[in-house]
């Protein structure tokens, strides 16, 4: 089994849960979720010269949500279809960003 290292950052925050359970649907037993803040929020916050920025923010929300989960990559597809399902497009700007990274070792998880 070809395991993959699943990052999702969530926008919109008051979808977690749902999507959560929706992992849980999906055989994904486990994962982690993070307090997360983007770039642009802390520049145009804590540095003076992107202050500008702040016009442009004040729509965006504080934070997001990260989620971390080693998974089986042919679970990948259906992952994504379901995070679409739930949250629209992804590829639309404010939903969130999905990506995935080989890992050569896992230990301390089981596969399911």
């Amino acid at each position: 089994m070809r395991m993959k290292l699943v990052i999702f950052v969530l926008n919109k925050e008051e979808y977690l849960n749902e999507i959560l359970e929706a992992f849980v649907e999906l055989g994904i037993s486990g994962a982690t979720v993070i307090d997360t803040v983007g770039m642009a929020r802390i520049l145009a916050h804590d540095i003076p010269i992107f202050a500008g920025f702040r016009n442009l923010l004040q729509e965006s929300r504080p934070g997001n949500k990260t989620i971390f989960s080693a998974v089986d990559e042919k679970k990948i597809p259906l992952m994504v279809k379901t995070l679409e399902q739930i949250l629209g497009d992804l590829d639309e700007p404010g939903t969130g960003v999905f990506f995935s990274i080989p890992l050569d070792f896992v230990k301390g998880i089981v596969p399911h």
